[in-house]
């Protein structure tokens, strides 16, 4: 795992530094209160999508779903809390061990 684009929440915390340790060298965060937010594309670069469902309106998360399914991105809905990431991070570890 490389890259990550977090969708949501206004700060991430501790949460970057724990999304780090678990192996994405990059990460990019997106709070998701502007307007424009809708016609930003997302980056070439980026491996994964995460999108923090507590904190992002419905039209940016539909938007964002399009897009990373356009990309072939693959996109995942957490709540903004470590434990929901973390739970997700583990079923892509054991989804890559399978294949």
């Amino acid at each position: 795992m490389s890259s990550l684009l977090v969708v949501g929440a206004d700060h991430l915390g501790n949460i970057t530094d724990k999304l780090k340790n678990s192996g994405f060298k990059e990460i990019i965060h997106l709070d998701g209160r502007k307007v424009n937010m809708v016609k930003r594309q997302i980056p070439e670069h980026v491996d994964i999508v995460f999108v923090m469902t507590d904190y992002i309106n419905h039209n940016l998360a539909k938007v964002i779903k399009q897009k990373a399914k356009d990309q072939h991105k693959p996109i995942y809905f957490v709540k903004r809390s470590w434990s929901s990431i973390q739970f997700v991070i583990q079923q892509m570890e054991e989804l890559k061990q399978v294949n």
